[in-house]
């Protein structure tokens, strides 16, 4: 390898400088596939968020205010639902540590219009949270 003046050119070199080294070949092909691969994964994983939402299921359901005690939470909530269609909310309380001190299904009748609901949740011991994990109609 010949010697060169420093700042006349690459400091490892050009690709004519190494002649018996291999031609790189396939590498778009590699890239394409690799983010095919990524999008779909990334498409599947947008879809499984989406799909646990409840979007779609005609119903939503929004915390306005909670209240803690030391053996018991209580929810307000609203939910908006058809009409003629009966829901079901599972409310759940939490502590500090995210555990499940205690849960509750709140049935809305089906000519319940869209106000607002109040719920008294029994717990073991203080929440720190409640929230409404989903809501379905029946």
């Amino acid at each position: 390898m010949a010697t060169r003046d420093v700042g006349s050119g690459p400091v490892l070199g050009t690709p004519d400088d190494y002649p018996d080294r291999p031609k790189q070949g396939g590498r778009l092909v590699v890239h394409v596939v690799i983010g095919l691969l990524v999008a779909i994964i990334a498409g599947g994983w947008g879809y499984v968020m989406w799909s646990m939402t409840g979007s779609g299921t005609g119903v939503t359901a929004q915390v306005v205010s909670f209240t803690v005690a030391p053996d018991h939470a209580q929810i307000v909530f609203t939910v908006q639902k058809p009409d003629d269609r009966g829901a079901v909310c599972r409310v759940r309380a939490l502590d500090v540590s995210h555990t499940e001190v205690g849960a509750k299904d709140v049935r809305i009748a089906p000519d319940a219009g869209g106000g607002q609901i109040k719920e008294r949740l029994a717990t073991s011991v203080e929440a720190a949270s409640v929230h409404i994990q989903y809501c379905n109609l029946v």
